[in-house]
C-alpha cells in the first residue's frame, strides 16, 4: 500500500473537493462532488450527530446515487450549506429525475464550532453562500488544515482541521479519506506531539515522529467540551464498483480509523460519522479479499487523514489553544 499521487481523496478518479471559509466567522464548508453522480452510504457511531438526507443513503431506500456530500461547521446552521450546493447543482441541470423535475441529492453533516472565538453575530445565515462557493471551487487539489469545514475545528488540546489521505492497493484499487477533525478526544499522545495514528503513517506525511518511547499512565479521560460541542465527520471513497450495502460495510470499517487516531472517539458527546462513496470506475477483483482489503485501507487512510488535518492546522494571534506545530516546537 502506498499513497496516491496527491495523497488526497481526489486520487480516487472522478472526485473533486472544494473549500470555502470565512476567517472572521472562523468556520467553513467542504464539498465533495464528482463529474457524475456516485453511490454513497453512511454509518453514524457518535451520540450527537447533525445530518441532512442521510436516510436516503440506506441500502433499502429508493435513491441510489448522490450528487455531492457536504461537511460543514456551524452546528445546525451549517446544514443550510447544502442549500447553496443544491442551487448550484440545479443550475447545472444535475439531480435525481422525477418526470421533468430534477432534485439534486446532497446529504450533509455538521460539526460544532460556535464557541471557537470567531464572530458568530450574523443576521443572515452565511452557510448557503459558503456551500455554493465551496462547490464552485471544487477541484483535484485542495488545502488541508484550517480550511473549509476544518477552519474552526478543535480537539481536546489542539486546533483540529481538515485532513485527507489516499492509498493505492496492490490490486490496483484506490481508497481515499477526507475528514474534518473536531473531536472531544485528542489526536496526540498525552502532552506530546506524537500522533496516535503513527503506526499507519506513510512517507513521514505528518512529521514522522512515530510513537513515544513512553506512554502516559492510564487515567480516565475527562470531557473538555460540553454536550454538542464536538464531532468528527468524514468521507472515505474508492474507485471500486460497490453498492450501498457494500459501502455501508466500508464506512463501518473506516470508523476504526477514528478509533486509532482520536482518543477517545465515538463518545456520547461526539456526532462521529463516516460517509462512503464509490465512483464505480473499476470492478472488484474478487468478492472476498477485495472488500476486506478496501476496509483495511479505508480505516488506515482515515487515521492518517485525521493526523494530517491536525498536523496542518494553524492558529491565529491571540489563540489560547495551540496548533500542532507550536506544540512540536516546544518539545
Amino acid at each position: 500500500m502506498k499513497p496516491g499521487r496527491r495523497n488526497l481523496i481526489t486520487d480516487v478518479t472522478g472526485l473533486k473537493v472544494g473549500n470555502a471559509q470565512d476567517t472572521r466567522l472562523r468556520s467553513g464548508v467542504t464539498v465533495l462532488t464528482a463529474d457524475r453522480p456516485f453511490v454513497a452510504a453512511v454509518n453514524v457511531m457518535g451520540g450527537a450527530p447533525g445530518t441532512r438526507e442521510t436516510d436516503l443513503l440506506a441500502p433499502d431506500k429508493l435513491v441510489g446515487q448522490a450528487d455531492a456530500l457536504v461537511l460543514s461547521g456551524g452546528s445546525g446552521f451549517g446544514l443550510a450549506a447544502c442549500d447553496g450546493v443544491m442551487a448550484a447543482l440545479a443550475e447545472a441541470g444535475r439531480g435525481f429525475a422525477v418526470g421533468a423535475a430534477r432534485v439534486p441529492i446532497v446529504p450533509g453533516a455538521i460539526l460544532f464550532d460556535l464557541l471557537n472565538g470567531g464572530g458568530k453575530d450574523w443576521r443572515d445565515n452565511p452557510y448557503p453562500a459558503l456551500g455554493r462557493a465551496a462547490y464552485a471551487g471544487a477541484g483535484r487539489e485542495f488545502a488541508l488544515g484550517s480550511e473549509g469545514a476544518g477552519t474552526g475545528a478543535l480537539t481536546r488540546n489542539l486546533w483540529g482541521g481538515l485532513g485527507s489521505a489516499s492509498a493505492v492497493l496492490e490490486n490496483g484499487l484506490t481508497v481515499g479519506a477526507l475528514v474534518a477533525v473536531n473531536a472531544l478526544g485528542s489526536a496526540t499522545v498525552g502532552d506530546s506531539a506524537h500522533f496516535w495514528a503513527a503506526p499507519w503513517e506513510l512517507e513521514d506525511e505528518f512529521g514522522g515522529l512515530g510513537l513515544p518511547a513512553h506512554f502516559p499512565a492510564d487515567a480516565e479521560p475527562q470531557p473538555y467540551k460540553q454536550p454538542g460541542e464536538a464531532t468528527t465527520i468524514a468521507i472515505v471513497a474508492t474507485d471500486a464498483v460497490m453498492d450501498k450495502a457494500g459501502l455501508l460495510r466500508l464506512a463501518t470499517a473506516a470508523h476504526d480509523g477514528l478509533a486509532r487516531s482520536l482518543v477517545p472517539s465515538h463518545t456520547p458527546l461526539d456526532g462521529d460519522l463516516v460517509f462512503a462513496v464509490s465512483t464505480g470506475r473499476k470492478p472488484l477483483p474478487d468478492a472476498v479479499s477485495a472488500p476486506f482489503l478496501l476496509g483495511h485501507a479505508a480505516a488506515t487512510s482515515l487515521a492518517r487523514a485525521v493526523a494530517r488535518g491536525v498536523h496542518a492546522a494553524r492558529s491565529v494571534e491571540g489563540d489560547r489553544r495551540l496548533c500542532w506545530r507550536q506544540l512540536a516546537g516546544q518539545q
